[in-house]
């Protein structure tokens, strides 16, 4: 039972008379008992009248997923199976994080008929909302008390990465396009596969020339090339504590999935195999096997639930990690930090390990404000601030020149342009024949 604004104003008045008429101390204790007495009379009276919230039957419909930033519609339907008709108000208790925004709805439903309560969602943050309870307040005819009832009804609606970096995509597929095409009419080398036979033309290499074609069609035939596919590439997320610092209004784990995304649907339209792996010192998500569109729809569900931890990570075990994962060449792409030479002396002292048998790319996010306090030097504590920037960029830069000492490649960049940089880096790399 609740009482309404309602029953404490009528409850006021009361004391009206009491101040009008001047009334004595004995008059003015029977009036108050009086008013009492009516007040309370009428509010039993009217939560008596009142429709019973715990006749209603709630069902929810939910979409299963929503991107990060994009907006679904949340459905209760609401039947009165009692005998009175209902008027009142349903809250639906979503988790604050599920952006439900004015959750209270006005509701009036006739006995045995339904009604439908819509609600949009628009949730701010990652992984699972999740909502248990709705809770149904009926109103009495004269609005003075409430019955209120909290009812089960649980749904959960799985937020995913948003994948902002979709929008390189096509830019950077047309340049694979363009790789495949330029490089089908070279010679054989290094990283490619034979692809078809044509005739041959003036200005073809003579090597080229595939004499058993040649005597069996009795015309000159020529082999063409193409970059191989079917290539083996490891995305190993680094979900310890460094992924947990905000570099331009996002954690760094964002980011890393961001340029995740990209990267696994490039190399799905090259034809290279993907495998996907966040760990810290067990594994927090792991794809593998997937291919084509399932790739990516795997890669978000299993990244819709990963939250920086807040340890170490195991950088000793990332060997075995990658071994369980495949035992043939692949090019391994290492998520990370390398703010600081301290820590980053677990990654320095497994990536031989990782170079001997792969071809290694470690991508960390640089961030913007510092590249910019570092140019800002007008007052004293400007340039001080621009002096701690210099040594974090030149820690920066220490870091990244021991990983190419290694035999890995780096790539740093803002949380914006670290992914078509690494998708850029791997075009390179695979027109290289380095894959």
């Amino acid at each position: 039972m609740t009482l309404s604004g309602r029953f404490v104003l009528l409850l006021a008045l009361g004391v009206v008379p009491v101040v009008l008429f001047g009334l004595d101390t004995v008059a003015a204790t029977g009036v108050l008992l009086l008013w009492l007495l009516v007040v309370f009379v009428l509010g039993a009276l009217d939560l008596v009248l009142a429709a019973s919230p715990r006749a209603v039957t709630v069902e929810r419909m939910l979409p299963a997923r929503v991107r990060l930033g994009e907006s679904v519609t949340s459905e209760l339907y609401l039947t009165n199976t009692g005998r009175r008709r209902l008027v009142g108000v349903v809250r639906d208790a979503w988790q604050p994080s599920a952006g439900a925004g004015h959750n209270r709805s006005r509701v009036v439903i006739p006995s045995g008929e339904r009604r439908l309560v819509s609600l949009t969602l628009t949730p701010f943050r990652r992984g699972e909302r999740r909502v248990e309870q709705v809770t149904v307040r009926s109103r009495g005819p004269l609005g003075l008390w409430n019955r209120q009832a909290t009812l089960n009804a649980p749904g959960r609606i799985r937020v995913l990465p948003p994948f902002h970096a979709r929008k390189h995509l096509p830019s950077r597929i047309t340049r694979l396009k363009e790789l495949d095409g330029r490089t089908s009419v070279m010679v054989r080398g290094q990283g490619t596969e034979f692809d078809s036979l044509r005739e041959y033309v003036r200005g073809d290499d003579v090597r080229s020339i595939d004499w058993r074609a040649t005597a069996r069609r009795n015309d000159v035939m020529v082999r063409t090339w193409r970059p191989e596919r079917d290539r083996r590439v490891v995305i190993l997320l680094d979900t310890g504590r460094t992924s947990a610092a905000r570099v331009d209004n996002e954690p760094r784990l964002d980011t890393a999935f961001e340029a995740s995304l990209l990267l696994a649907a490039l190399t799905s339209v090259a034809g290279d195999r993907v495998d996907f792996l966040a760990f810290d010192r067990r594994v927090r998500g792991r794809v593998q096997g997937a291919s084509g569109a399932a790739l990516l729809s795997q890669m978000v569900d299993s990244m819709a639930l990963i939250e920086p931890e807040l340890i170490e990570m195991d950088w000793a075990a990332v060997p075995g990690q990658v071994r369980s994962i495949t035992s043939q060449h692949a090019l391994v792409v290492v998520l990370t930090s390398v703010d600081a030479a301290g820590a980053s002396t677990g990654l320095l002292s497994v990536l031989p390990q990782l170079t001997k048998r792969h071809t290694v790319v470690v991508a960390s996010v640089l961030d913007p404000a510092t590249v910019l306090a570092a140019a800002t030097r007008g007052g004293r504590d400007e340039i001080y601030r621009a002096a701690a920037a210099e040594r974090a960029l030149l820690d920066v830069a220490r870091v990244s020149a021991a990983i190419r000492r290694l035999g890995a490649d780096v790539v740093t960049a803002s949380p914006e342009q670290l992914p078509p940089a690494l998708a850029d880096r791997y075009i390179a790399l695979k027109a290289a024949g380095r894959l």
